[in-house]
């Protein structure tokens, strides 16, 4: 292939800068991210996030889809790099560090260089017009939910206009080594500020010789398909190109080339893994891999992928749950039922008597009854699959990659590529978030079987729409409920059956099932209680996990039939919540008691603010914006559970410092700064600083397995066992006078100085799993919890809606540090509002890009959002601290949905609530008809009838631990 080049002068970060590109293919953001420049990150690829951001010729532009043809010589440029470094910050990048707008990172240099642009033309701007300048130049952050990057700004306008020193917006050692609770600045924000962090494509272009770079094909010509041919050949035969590996290849290497599977629930009917690296048989969803190009670069990769091809013969597609389980629905997977697993839910009632359930509520003074569903959410993290592979000198495949569950991750390769379980090292890359769908390693199997099949280093980018495409998404779900009150407005009874879409493979299906079985009318007190929830196979992207994983589905039913029972009993929605919320004593729908009662303390302290949010909304209403106050509670659990474990190291170094060793994966959530704050607190005696403490993380040869970053259980699991280490750390360096050991001390009198300290719930009483035919248990031994409101205005001419205002009171325990705490509530919030109003992927055309996918800019999320922390310390979690993540996003998605239906009375049962849908429903009021609301659904039986057949099919169970890997793979327990 012949490639004509063209000398380039550009003024780039004020120097004259000469370099060779390719001006037919070449965009701005390759030439400069070729030279050096890598702190222009790209996401996207198509104009949409604004993480490529630079300055050309005094004008923030979008580098991505700049051709570089299209720059004139000499034009000027400024990147990250020429804003400041890490000697001479810039006022923007102290402020980033120190107002918690730096998370996972990715988004940084761009938000930077545009800000830096903003303040150049306007020195004193208003909150509002940072973000309009932030909308107009389209930089998205899916981390921060904008508000502390609008505190930056704000912060550094203050310095450059000299009304403070850069010391003044710093956070300071404190003097009494305090550190605990206070914004301690993440390890990680200084590379990341100065675009210095290499995330994966970094690294991608600093491989060295002989690596070899992949690209993926994705057929993308049916959801369902017997695959009849793949054709190589003229791939093959591109210059350039090394090998093209399909299944044969990875085969004949002697991989299985089947992913590692399991079960996790007695009831799942799944006996064989379903998911395989290279698909060669079948192509069950839009974004199967049937092949790996590998050439010199990534560019020529791309362009021979688009030159294999699939004869294919077209099966039924299903792709949603409803279709799958009709009762004509071929198999997905021909060795397993679509619907393949189910967890029943009983309380106030045994099996023999479900059925009392039904006629509680048919007998009751006030019923209601709705059926929702929610949608197929994608995580939309700004970077997507990038990652590198190589055997080191000693034979072992060392992955680098993005993933929250490093040493699980070896497990779920299981024998796929035909590599021992103890030849493999996970290495994580500075991470570019991923809020869950990085739990999967079907990323990992590709770019592991490029390197089993030629020998060679491989890096494999996809791009944003491939990674778009292949990445597991959030389960949409289909649900069917009733509510049943007393005349005085106490609950008496609760009916829910949920079917869950999981997509194309089962992995983690029947776990995510048991998460609706939990938090379905959760944190009432609800006496009687007959539910079903239903796992399925389809077509469509595969289930995985998503922040708050399995929740969000359970409170799409519970909460909206909580409004709806408020409005029949004329009672307030407020008023009618703190009348049925658990008091102590009162239990779950597990029959178990709650682990802590915050409850009444929360709505406590939201009651004045709602009351001024409803007396605002009736001041402001008018015909044409009406406006309206949602609630909704919510909440998750904190650890994975009964038998969930975690091990850290510290050790006194020979520089005096203390190294500290675990898999605190840092998505940006702030892995990194929560690990230094236990170890802070933990080694408090030792009167340490920030500057004392050095991180190793999430390196599979270096670091214990501390457990994936998942499940709430970070803080939790690493504080305790960061605690029980410490204790004997201290306890090695502690002389009988009271003072400590110095290293050379320890050293000389053969005292250790490196300590592991591990940490299990077992050490927690009581708890036991879901009973797989009753659903009573206790599984795990804290919660976070969460009140929403949520303040929104429709406009009736449109069926748009806007939040305005979200307030949210949370109780998360002891908080760790402030910053990364807010930074969890005020993401997690921006997260909800877009899955209420616009986020989906269910149209693989439609939704292929973030901005399609209907990704939050930032003035879709409101500025005034103001989050509540109780003051509440949880026994056993460490230092007092729970979890800190999962809770604010399990439920102000219905808090956004409650508004609009107290805004104009439209109620979204079927989501996201696209103005279309919020206008049909004002048009139907203003025609004197009812909003349309879905029928029951089917959900591939009458739920009565199914409860009776698992009462007459009970299965034995260990109320403390099952997993069992599926088929031969070589896997141990991933979790």
């Amino acid at each position: 292939m012949e490639v004509r080049l063209q000398k380039k002068v550009l003024i780039i970060n004020g120097v004259e800068r000469p370099f060779m590109c390719d001006p037919e293919r070449e965009t701005l953001s390759d030439a400069l991210r070729r030279i050096g420049l890598t702190g222009v990150k790209v996401g996207c690829g198509t104009g949409v996030c604004g993480s490529c951001s630079v300055i050309l010729n005094g004008k923030v532009i979008r580098s991505c889809t700049k051709k570089i043809a299209a720059v004139e010589d000499y034009s000027k440029i400024t990147t990250i790099e020429g804003i400041g470094n890490a000697q001479h910050l810039h006022p923007l990048q102290v402020a980033w560090m120190n107002c918690g707008a730096v998370q996972c990172g990715f988004c940084v240099p761009g938000f930077i260089v545009s800000a830096y642009a903003l303040l150049q033309e306007n020195p004193d701007p208003t909150r509002e017009e940072v973000r309009d300048w932030f909308q107009k130049t389209r930089n998205v952050c899916r981390c921060t939910g904008y508000k502390q990057i609008v505190d930056a700004v704000m912060a550094a306008a203050k310095v450059m206009r000299g009304e403070c020193s850069i010391e003044d917006i710093k956070f300071h050692n404190p003097e009494d080594g305090e550190y605990y609770g206070k914004p301690v600045v993440r390890p990680s924000a200084l590379a990341k500020v100065t675009g210095l962090a290499d995330y994966g494509d970094d690294q991608a272009l600093k491989m060295p010789e002989g690596t070899l770079y992949g690209a993926i094909v994705q057929p993308r010509v049916a959801h369902h398909a017997k695959i009849l041919a793949i054709h190589t050949e003229e791939a093959e035969a591109m210059p350039g190109v090394y090998k093209v590996i399909t299944a044969k290849d990875l085969l004949a290497a002697g991989g299985s080339n089947l992913m590692a599977e399991g079960q996790f629930h007695e009831r799942s009917t799944v006996m064989t893994p379903s998911r395989k690296v290279f698909q060669d048989e079948k192509i069950f969803r839009y974004g199967d891999v049937v092949a790996l190009v590998l050439a010199e670069s990534h560019g020529l990769a791309r362009e021979a992928a688009k030159k294999v091809t699939v004869d294919i013969e077209p099966l039924p597609e299903y792709l949603t749950y409803l279709d799958a389980v009709m009762p004509d629905a071929i198999r997905v997977h021909d060795d397993t039922p679509n619907i393949f697993a189910e967890q029943p839910v009983l309380k106030g009632v045994g099996m023999e008597d479900a059925y009392n359930v039904e006629e509680m509520i048919d007998k009751a003074p006030y019923v209601v009854e709705g059926s929702f569903m929610s949608t197929r959410e994608p995580h939309l993290s700004i970077e997507g699959c990038v990652l590198q592979s190589y055997f080191d000198k000693d034979g072992v495949l060392c992955i680098h990659c993005k993933s929250q569950c490093t040493y699980s991750s070896i497990g779920r390769i299981g024998n796929s590529l035909g590599v021992p379980k103890d030849k493999f090292r996970i290495i994580m890359n500075p991470t570019g978030a991923s809020f869950g769908w990085s739990t999967n390693a079907g990323d990992l199997v590709l770019a592991g079987a490029g390197t089993v099949c030629t020998g060679r280093p491989v890096s494999l980018s996809m791009s944003y729409e491939e990674h778009q495409h292949y990445s597991g998404k959030r389960c949409p779900a289909y649900s069917n409920g009733r509510l049943a009150c007393d005349k005085d407005g106490k609950i008496i009874a609760a009916e829910f059956d949920v079917g869950m879409d999981h997509g194309a493979y089962s992995w983690g299906g029947d776990d995510v099932m048991t998460k609706p079985a939990r938090f379905t009318f959760w944190p009432y007190n609800v006496p009687n209680v007959a539910g079903l929830v239903r796992v399925a196979n389809t077509n469509h992207a595969f289930g995985t996990a998503y922040r708050s994983y399995g929740s969000p589905q359970a409170y799409t039913l519970s909460e909206p039939l909580m409004d709806m029972m408020a409005d029949k009993l004329g009672m307030d929605p407020f008023e009618f919540r703190y009348k049925n919320i658990a008091r102590p004593g009162e239990t779950n729908i597990n029959s178990y008691p709650f682990r802590q009662y915050p409850m009444e303390k929360m709505m406590d302290t939201m009651r004045p603010l709602y009351e001024k949010a409803v007396a605002e909304a009736k001041a402001a209403d008018t015909p044409e914006k009406r406006r309206g106050v949602g609630i909704a509670w919510g909440g998750f659990n904190v650890t994975e559970g009964t038998t969930d474990s975690a091990e850290v190291a510290l050790e006194l170094g020979a520089d005096g410092r203390i190294w500290k060793y675990d898999t605190w994966h840092n998505m940006g959530q702030g892995g990194d700064v929560g690990s230094l704050m236990v170890t802070l607190e933990a080694l408090k005696e030792l009167h340490i600083t920030p500057e004392d403490v050095q991180l190793v993380q999430n390196d599979t040869k270096l670091c214990p397995d501390t457990g994936m970053a998942g499940a709430s259980r970070s803080f939790y699991m690493d504080g305790n066992a960061t605690k029980i280490a410490a204790e004997k750390l201290l306890n090695n360096m502690r002389k009988p006078d009271g003072t400590f050991r110095t290293y050379e001390e320890m050293k000389a009198e053969g005292i250790e100085t490196k300590v592991i300290g591990r940490y299990e719930t077992t050490t927690t009483p009581g708890l036991t799993r879901l009973d797989p035919n009753t659903g009573v248990g206790d599984p795990t031994p804290a919660f976070t919890y969460c009140l929403n409101m949520a303040e929104v205005e429709v406009d009736t001419k449109t069926g748009k809606t806007t939040v305005l205002k979200f307030t949210c009171v949370d109780m998360v325990g002891r908080v760790g540090n402030i910053d990364a705490v807010n930074g969890q509530a005020y993401g997690g919030i921006s997260h909800s509002i877009g899955f209420a109003l616009k986020e989906d992927y269910q149209d693989v055309k439609k939704h292929a890009n973030m901005f399609g996918a209907g990704v939050s800019y930032i003035k879709d999320i409101p500025d005034d959002i103001n989050v509540i922390h109780m003051p509440v310390t949880i026994e056993d979690g460490p230092f007092g601290s729970s979890g800190a993540s999962e809770a604010f996003q399990a439920s102000g998605h219905v808090a956004v949905l409650n508004g609009i239906a107290r805004a104009c009375g439209v109620r979204i049962h079927e989501m996201p609530a696209l103005p279309a849908k919020v206008k049909a429903g004002l048009d139907a009021i203003a025609a004197g008809k009812e909003p349309e609301a879905p029928k029951k659904y089917f959900l591939g039986s009458d739920m009565y009838e199914e409860l009776e057949n698992i009462k007459e099919n009970p299965v034995q169970y260990d109320s403390y631990n099952f997993y069992q890997p599926l088929g031969d793979a070589d896997a141990d327990r991933p979790f």
